[in-house]
Parts: structure tokens; C-alpha cells; sequence
């Protein structure tokens, strides 16, 4: 049975980046800026918003006018309401650190494209410790640190992947030489190299755990009981996440990995692949939205629950509330 749970996990991973993989185009390497006229001032926030993706993730594979951004339909959004949106462009697979320092780059690149000194960080999924690294090692930079089903105590489905050792063996191989080079290749940045298992280790609760102890952040309470600092030094927190799994039977891409969670926690705490106590981070603006993992970046294509809150709308209101705030 518990082998059968692995090779389970091990085919709606591959499931998922088939799926994400196998699109192609290129793009300019380096952050993606979105540039379109402003119609309103309701999110123009006072530093620039800087969007850092998840496992498997991408800026933008093809170009503006027929291509797939991670964050879909998100940030020309919030550029019509007077934002200025930039999406990161890192290492789909690979550690933390190594994310981290390819962020904090591009964070140099957004500050000095904007000549603004400090940037708003808003990380989904594995973006969400990515960001947290920027802040550990370059805090003068960040204005804000926003996750959004991110993996801040990590992921108990990567500690199930890494310790089949058949299964991640396969995952490696089909990853690292082949998926991962061809997101890089699609998104215009074939030198970002991919490691699977520094990705997973990075995720797993262990790592997570490590990473945590090595970056202290009081951001972060010492339980899921309790709240975390909601800012620190002149720089804020937040987070929200989904808690749903399968949300529209035709997205198939997302169907196949909201129930990895499940099986890794044998409960319906989470968004399919992150448990609700890990993504809890400063302020929390909601634990319980009708989304899965993909939902929350409004993909794919959009295609949610029926009923559920758009996605769109609430990066929205969140930079209108750091406008408010200052940010």
C-alpha cells in the first residue's frame, strides 16, 4: 500500500509538468515587465510588485499575445489599475538558495529599471521561501513579503517523494534533463539549470525546517496556532491560501496534483499540494479560499470552481491594500 501511494505521487507529478512542459516559445530573458495604460490609480502601490513563481514555474512561455503567464491574467490587471508588475524569472527546480540569489538579481534589475528602493515580493508555492531568502540576506530591499499557498514549513509530499527512492530517480531524470530545460527553452532562458532534488529537499518539511532555523523570521509563529508578526522593521508580511483539490474536472493539469496532499496527509486541510498550517505567514488574509494549488494563480486558464472567488480580483485588493499601507 505504501509503495502504491508512491507511484502514485510519482505519475500526477509527471502528469503535471507533461502538461506545463511541452509548451513552447521564447521570450526576453530576464524579469517580465507588463506595460499597458493605467485606467485607474486603485492599485498603484508606491514600490514596484515583483511576482516569483512555484516548482515547475515559468514567467511567461510564448509571447504577450499568444503565450501562458504563470500568473494568469494577474498582472496586466493590476497594470490597468496603475500598478508596475514584474514577474521573475528563475530556476523552475532548485534549491531555495540558489532561487533566492537568482531573485535577489532581478530584484537589483527591478529597482533599478524603476529607480524605486525598495521592492513589494508576492511568491506562490516554493516562491514563497524564495522570497523569505531575499528578505534574510537583503531586507533594505523589501517593502512587503506577500505567499500565497506557499511552502513556509514545507511540504509533506516531498518528504514522501524523497524517500521513494524509485520514484524521484524517474522524477530526476524526466525533470532535469527534459522538463525543466524545456520551460527554461520556452521561456527564453535556457541557462537556468534544473535539480529536482534540491527543489524537493528544499520543500519537504526537513528542509523547511532548516531553512527556518537558518533564516529566522518572527513572521512565522512558533505553531500554526498562533499568529506570526504581521511586520518587522518597517517591512510586512502576509499570506492566504486555498484549501480545496479538485475544483473543475475539465482543468485536468490541476486535477491530476490536488490530490497528492491528500494522500501525503490523509486529510482535506490543504490546496492539493501544501498543507494550511504551512502557508500561515504575518498576517493572514484568508486560509480557506475554494481554490486548489493552481487556483491561486489562476490557473489553468482560469478554469476554477464555479462559485469561487476570482482569483484576479483578489491580487487586486491586496495591492490596493498595500497602496494603503504605504507600499
Amino acid at each position: 500500500m505504501y509503495k502504491t501511494k508512491k507511484i502514485a505521487h510519482s505519475i500526477s507529478l509527471l502528469g503535471l509538468v507533461a502538461c506545463i512542459g511541452f509548451t513552447t516559445s521564447s521570450v526576453t530573458a530576464g524579469v517580465l515587465s507588463v506595460n499597458t495604460t493605467a485606467q485607474s490609480t486603485y492599485a498603484k502601490t508606491k514600490y514596484p510588485l515583483l511576482f516569483t513563481h512555484g516548482m515547475f514555474g515559468f514567467s511567461r512561455v510564448g509571447v504577450a499575445e499568444f503565450g501562458l503567464d504563470y500568473w494568469y491574467q494577474i498582472l496586466p490587471d493590476l497594470a490597468r489599475n496603475g500598478a508596475t508588475t514584474f514577474a521573475a524569472q528563475i530556476s523552475p527546480l532548485e534549491s531555495t538558495e540558489v532561487r533566492g540569489e537568482q531573485l535577489l538579481q532581478q530584484v537589483e534589475e527591478v529597482m533599478a529599471i524603476t529607480g524605486k528602493p525598495k521592492v513589494n515580493l508576492i511568491g506562490h508555492s516554493h516562491g514563497g521561501p524564495t522570497i523569505r531568502y531575499v528578505e534574510a540576506v537583503k531586507p533594505q530591499y523589501v517593502a512587503s513579503l506577500t505567499g500565497v499557498g506557499a511552502t513556509f514549513r514545507g511540504s509533506k509530499v516531498a518528504d514522501d517523494l524523497l524517500s521513494s527512492q524509485t520514484g524521484s530517480q524517474l522524477l530526476s531524470i524526466a525533470t532535469d534533463y527534459i522538463i525543466g530545460p524545456l520551460i527554461t527553452f520556452a521561456e527564453g532562458n535556457p541557462s537556468l539549470k534544473s535539480d529536482l532534488k534540491a527543489s524537493l529537499t528544499s520543500i519537504s518539511e526537513k528542509g523547511s525546517q532548516v531553512f527556518n532555523q537558518k533564516y529566522p523570521t518572527t513572521a512565522l509563529a512558533s505553531d500554526c496556532s498562533k499568529s506570526g508578526a504581521s511586520s518587522n522593521n518597517g517591512i510586512y508580511y502576509y499570506s492566504w491560501t486555498g484549501t480545496s483539490q479538485v475544483t473543475n474536472v475539465i482543468d485536468v493539469a490541476d486535477s491530476a496534483i490536488s490530490l497528492l496532499a491528500p494522500i501525503s496527509y490523509i486529510s482535506t486541510d490543504n490546496d492539493g499540494l501544501v498543507a494550511r498550517c504551512s502557508t500561515h505567514f504575518g498576517k493572514v488574509i484568508r486560509d480557506n479560499y475554494d481554490w486548489n494549488h493552481l487556483d491561486e494563480v489562476n490557473q489553468v486558464l482560469g478554469l476554477r470552481g464555479l462559485f469561487s472567488p476570482d482569483p484576479v480580483d483578489v491580487y487586486r485588493q491586496h495591492a490596493n491594500r498595500l497602496k494603503l499601507q504605504g507600499l
